[in-house]
């Protein structure tokens, strides 16, 4: 069962312009430092922040919450399998929240899928609700 979708659109030269002004002190408050490694690592360094930021907001959304009742920015990371497929790990409040809204009997499971197109970076996010093998 779906428990929460949410999606989010971050355009790519605005983030490119907070980086600018403000660098590591914006890194640092949004970002975890594993997200920074990947994204000083990518020949787009913008682009890359812009997708996991867009994540950020479009689980947050999916959550329920949206950014205004407790998640921290750094509650929710994007990480890349081997594939490079994208997902996504809460922690603190967010996991607190996910625990909270999966039924009894059930896991939950975050998918995400990150694209851009200059300018835009863009992220959908679907929470499920398995049920757990007995």
């Amino acid at each position: 069962m779906i428990l929460g979708i949410g999606t989010d659109l971050a355009n790519i030269d605005r983030i490119s312009g907070t980086l600018a002004r403000f660098g590591d002190r914006f890194k640092n408050r949004v970002f975890t430092e594993t997200e920074q490694r990947k994204a000083e690592r990518r020949r787009d360094v913008a682009g890359t922040y812009a997708k996991r930021w867009a994540a950020k907001e479009a689980c947050s959304k999916a959550l329920g919450t949206g950014l205004a009742m407790g998640i921290s920015w750094k509650d929710m990371a994007v990480k890349n399998l081997a594939s490079g497929q994208p997902v996504m790990e809460v922690t603190g409040w967010a996991k607190e929240r996910l625990e909270a809204m999966t039924p009894p009997g059930h896991e939950a499971i975050i998918h995400v899928t990150l694209t851009d197109d200059h300018p835009w970076a863009q992220a959908f996010v679907v929470i499920e609700a398995r049920p757990t093998a007995l």
